[in-house]
């Protein structure tokens, strides 16, 4: 009737090699005193970067109710047919939101990045003593 089957062959790629080296976090894991200085310092520094932007921010767009209150003349400009305030809070404080959250992602990032190669830098130099 019809001929049998020939037995299934299963496909593989190449073997899979790791992206990046594994760091060590055993002094992290362990809770050890070196482990919280390392994890202090990564805290301490997002905590910097998160005020800085918050203080850009406030710079910025919490500046613009001030700057309404301190020159009454602007609420009578218009522009593009719309009150400058509209035009300022609904079309430009977007986008400069929209980039100061990019800006803080990439670098707490790149923070995250130096401190996992400041943890391989103290793992390598443990394996040459």
């Amino acid at each position: 009737m019809s001929e049998p089957r020939p037995p299934r062959v299963r496909v593989t790629g190449p073997p899979r090699r790791r992206h990046a080296p594994t760091a060590r976090t055993g002094d992290i894991d362990e809770q050890t005193a070196l482990g919280s200085v390392y994890l202090d310092s990564l805290l301490r520094e997002q905590l910097a970067l998160a005020l800085r932007v918050l203080a850009v921010l406030a710079l910025t767009v919490g500046s613009l109710p001030l700057l309404f209150h301190l020159a009454p003349g602007l609420a009578g400009v218009r522009l593009l047919g719309l009150p400058l305030a509209w035009v300022l809070l609904g079309g430009l404080v977007h986008p400069w939101l929209l980039l100061l959250g990019w800006r803080y992602v990439r670098r707490a990032e790149r923070n995250e990045r130096d401190f996992v190669l400041l943890l391989q830098m103290d793992s390598d130099m443990d394996t040459e003593t």
